[in-house]
């Protein structure tokens, strides 16, 4: 909820209340238990049906998360990212020991605050996955006040960075991913967990002097805040009531004592939130706080009762496999993260619509629509098609997914005659920017709505981020291990792992990764700082260090030492390869402009810095040498094909080589 400006106006917003009077949407305001609405039109329905009545909020639950996903990013293009809310599931498996993502959970607690703050606040729609809404909230979430920092405030810089950590944030020495705060001076970075880049807080002694976002790749500030709102890390907090229902599960769970006892002392770490069935008592679900005047759409109903029910025969069979090897006493089962189906609306007041995609019977409400035909790379097809709706009374519009594909879209009609206005209404197909998943059709009220998908056959990909393993390598690092693997320990160098074990010390009992060293030594690493040990990586058979022997020190010493001299050997060859003359590519035509505007993804920083900085290098007049990595589906590929277009238009000949696999759509289409 960081902002700049007054968001500009939605680019389909006038289409929004089209529906309004429909019988379907009239259905829905005046309480009918079912309403058949089909999927191309779920979107305009859900939008119309928003503006078409005073209840608040609008909650749409769908079967799975990738449905919410588009759902909600269609809808922001009616109504306004502001005025739609999406309530995520967390992407981890439950009983897990990893936290999910940063950003899930904070996004989850903005959900659950703006629900309960209501007002000005509260959204006009949430979108939610079953997954979302049958797991259990934990204790007192919906309680949390996010931080909100504006310029010229008054502001405590010690209260501030208190109230971050104890929101779950990290401090650290240079912010740069979601959750972090680090402070220089007067100055505060933080990364806040729902929004897109971090914000720099400058002081002037108590007051807010400046607000501004900033770049991580840089570190420098790009743009001025109007305000910043920082919502917590973490749904599990260790609140008064967590630290004492940790403490009292340490005598009546003794088989999970290690974690209890991190939680009883008010730590926060990775996996915390896989505790969360034991650490709260009640079945509290999303819709126990829905307002009385919400209205629930549950799209098709039966796929969202068979999804929940999976959830629970899934979370049933990791708990009985986990009960054994966690040796819970008597083969208990273990307390549940996801509630039945039939617990969701329970407890609330709201009313409920299911809303399937066929009628159920001859009497049921229905709202008729159809999917826009698909004309893929036929744009005398396509101009036939429209001028036929055209001439039918039908008003078209069509959404590009960007200015660069609008363009060359526009110029495509134009060639076939057909001339396309800049606004809706305007009595000729309308063109605007507006990235859609598809098209739809609706005799009733004369529209049809052409998605860029519809023409190209691209469709979006939805990618949601998922937990960071690396963070969350100490509880599970050893499970990769064998008796007998080489490690590396960075206080005591290469030893020999040997096995897991458990020892008693001052009563309590932990698990030990055991390490032999040179000489029969043996080093106890506990789990918690399993982060201090590696598998070793280099030759096959290396020479096995001495506990507290001078070796180790020395072996570092020589590498730190090599590594110097190969620093100065980059310095010479660089300086020699700046003044070695070598080919300076040209600027980025407006041809090369428009292939990039075309691309219907949005890059993150370091994909845009990347592409930034290959590009320059080419434009230099000296030899380019540049390596771009990273794993599978970071954009490499992109960097490439960015970089071969510039020198395509500068009549170079260039070859990509791009696994057949890279070129396949999610739908299978090459």
């Amino acid at each position: 909820m960081t902002t700049t400006t007054d968001p500009p106006a939605p680019p389909l917003a006038s289409l929004a209340s089209l529906l309004a009077e429909e019988p379907a949407v009239r259905a829905v305001i005046g309480r009918e238990p079912v309403v058949a609405v089909p999927d191309p039109a779920r979107v305009l329905f859900v939008a119309s049906l928003a503006g078409a009545t005073t209840r608040r909020p609008v909650v749409v639950a769908v079967p799975t998360g990738a449905e919410a996903e588009r759902l909600e990013h269609d809808l922001a293009r009616f109504l306004g990212p502001e005025a739609v809310e999406l309530f995520p599931a967390w992407e981890t498996l439950p009983f897990e020991r990893v936290s999910p993502s940063l950003e899930t959970m904070g996004r989850r607690l903005r959900a659950m605050w703006r629900l309960r703050t209501g007002g000005e606040h509260l959204p006009a729609v949430v979108v939610a996955p079953v997954r979302a809404l049958v797991q259990r909230l934990g204790p007192h979430v919906e309680d949390v006040e996010p931080v909100v920092i504006r310029p010229r405030e008054r502001l405590d810089r010690d209260d501030l960075v208190a109230r971050l950590v104890g929101g779950g944030y990290r401090r650290e020495y240079q912010v740069e991913s979601r959750g972090e705060v680090a402070v220089r001076g007067s100055i505060v970075d933080v990364y806040p967990s729902t929004a897109d880049h971090p914000v720099r807080i400058d002081l002037w002694g108590d007051e807010v002097d400046r607000l501004s976002a900033f770049s991580v790749a840089d570190q420098r500030s790009t743009h001025e805040l109007a305000d910043a709102w920082m919502f917590p890390t973490r749904e599990l907090l260790p609140t008064d009531e967590v630290r004492a229902r940790a403490e009292a599960l340490v005598q009546r769970e003794p088989w999970g004592r290690e974690q209890w006892d991190r939680l009883a002392t008010g730590e926060i770490f990775d996996g915390m939130e896989s505790w969360l069935p034991w650490l709260t008592e009640g079945e509290h679900l999303l819709a126990d706080l829905l307002p009385k005047d919400a209205v629930v759409l549950l799209v098709e109903p039966k796929r969202m009762r068979d999804r929940a029910q999976e959830l629970l025969d899934e979370e049933e069979s990791l708990g009985a496999a986990l009960a054994g090897t966690w040796g819970v006493a008597g083969g208990r089962e273990l307390p549940r993260l996801s509630l039945p189906f039939d617990r969701l609306l329970a407890h609330t007041e709201a009313g409920a619509v299911a809303v399937p995609t066929a009628p159920e019977g001859p009497d049921t409400p229905r709202l008729a629509a159809t999917a826009f035909d698909p004309v893929v790379g036929d744009a005398e097809s396509l101009a036939r098609r429209l001028g036929s709706l055209r001439r039918e009374g039908y008003e078209v519009v069509l959404a590009a997914e960007g200015t660069g594909s609008a363009d060359r879209l526009r110029a495509v009609l134009a060639d076939e005659g057909v001339e396309v206005r800049d606004t809706l209404g305007s009595g000729g197909p309308a063109l605007v920017v507006a990235p859609l998943e598809r098209g739809v059709v609706l005799p009733a009220v004369k529209l049809a709505l052409v998605a860029e998908a519809d023409l190209t056959g691209r469709r979006r990909v939805h990618r949601r981020p998922t937990a960071r393993r690396g963070a969350a390598r100490g509880t599970d690092f050893y499970d990769a291990l064998e008796p007998g693997d080489f490690v590396v320990h960075h206080q005591h160098g290469v030893g020999r792992y040997v096995e897991m074990t458990k020892r008693s010390l001052g009563g309590a009992e932990r698990d030990y990764l055991l390490l032999e060293y040179k000489g029969g030594d043996k080093l106890y690493v506990p789990t918690d700082q399993v982060g201090t040990v590696r598998r070793y990586t280099g030759g096959d058979n290396p020479t096995l260090n001495r506990l507290g022997g001078a070796d180790w020190q020395k072996t570092r010493a020589r590498v730190r030492k090599a590594v110097r001299d190969i620093a100065q050997e980059l310095v010479v060859l660089y300086r020699r390869r700046l003044a070695t003359p070598g080919h300076a590519f040209a600027a980025d035509t407006p041809w090369q402009r428009e292939i990039e505007e075309a691309f219907p993804y949005e890059e993150t920083p370091d994909q845009a810095r990347a592409i930034d900085e290959v590009k320059a290098d080419m434009e230099r007049p000296i030899p380019m040498d540049r390596l771009v990595c990273g794993d599978v589906g970071y954009g490499k590929t992109e960097v490439a094909v960015r970089a071969a277009f510039k020198a395509v238009q500068d009549g170079k000949q260039v070859a990509i080589l791009v696994p057949t696999t890279l070129l396949a759509n999610q739908h299978g289409q090459t």
